[in-house]
């Protein structure tokens, strides 16, 4: 592998028997052809014929550019992602799935785009997406409460076909989960932390397989990564609505005490809940400030 590699093409694989191989050969044929570039899989303790059928590509000395890291056992689309990225040689890591949803032919476009900012997302919001409603109902609520927390529109949180710089993510390595809320905790990371991030409108199909997204399950667990993140990066934020519906709250209630001629426990609980929620925001922002500095 040559030393002034040009960027480092990252995929996690589990249990993608059907698609991996097409995958690599897509990313070989179209995106790494006359670049110095390397393609990382990331084989996540498959239990199907995946990691046989990498063993066999690697064999055939067809893809000079593939490097295939292998987990024991099942750690998570992050911990695979994070596993090729400390891997990696290249100054620009590239990511994507090996499932064939992604549109991998735009993969160039980005990575040229790469070059003016810190991350490039292919944002899922093109006319030929294929969601199903169900997924789509709690990304609608979810991407406009990440929108607020970041201070900018954010068309697509968790899109797995991105690109960026390796210097930018390494930061933020320790805290990035296992999980598929990977690439929701780096987007809040880097916006929230005011780095340079471009979307760009992309297509994405159904995948090859059977899907190992769980909506309802995981719909809770992006909810509580987007209070964690965003208590970790912007907690005034994050907190202040909160604040102001108990301050409502306190101070509706407080009005209807003083018509009845009654303060009453409600609205004493309210108002240490306002205070508490309102003074916790005060000190984390002040504490994110100092840490930032």
């Amino acid at each position: 592998m040559p030393d002034n590699l040009e960027f480092s093409i990252v995929v996690p694989c589990y249990n993608e028997e059907n698609a991996v191989l097409e995958t690599i050969a897509e990313l070989s044929e179209n995106v790494c052809v006359g670049r110095q570039c390397e393609l990382i899989i990331v084989d996540d303790g498959s239990s199907d014929k995946s990691a046989a059928i990498l063993k066999d590509a690697l064999a055939s000395q067809k893809y000079p550019h593939l490097k295939v890291i292998t987990h024991e056992w099942n750690q998570g689309y992050g911990a695979s992602l994070k596993s090729g990225i400390r891997q990696a040689k290249a100054p620009f890591i590239v990511i994507t799935d090996a499932d064939g949803s992604y549109p991998n032919e735009r993969l160039p476009e980005l990575i040229e785009k790469a070059a003016d900012y810190d991350m490039v997302v292919g944002a899922r919001t093109s006319d030929d997406v294929e969601y199903s409603w169900v997924r789509r109902i709690p990304k609608y609520f979810l991407i406009r409460w990440v929108s607020w927390i970041a201070k900018t529109p954010v068309p697509d949180m968790n899109s797995g076909m991105r690109v960026f710089r390796k210097e930018v993510v390494e930061k933020f390595l320790s805290i990035l989960p296992d999980s598929f809320s990977f690439t929701t905790t780096i987007t809040l990371a880097t916006l929230t932390n005011q780095y340079s991030v471009l979307y760009v409108p992309i297509g994405y199909k159904t995948r090859i397989g059977k899907s190992k997204i769980q909506p309802i399950r995981d719909t809770l667990r992006f909810t509580l990564l987007i209070l964690r993140t965003g208590m970790y990066f912007a907690p005034f934020r994050l907190l202040m609505p909160f604040f102001f519906v108990l301050w409502v709250g306190f101070s509706a209630s407080l009005t209807y005490d003083l018509i009845q001629g009654d303060l009453t426990e409600k609205t004493l609980l309210l108002m240490i809940a306002a205070m508490n929620t309102g003074m916790t925001a005060l000190l984390a922002d002040m504490i994110d400030k100092r840490s930032a500095q």
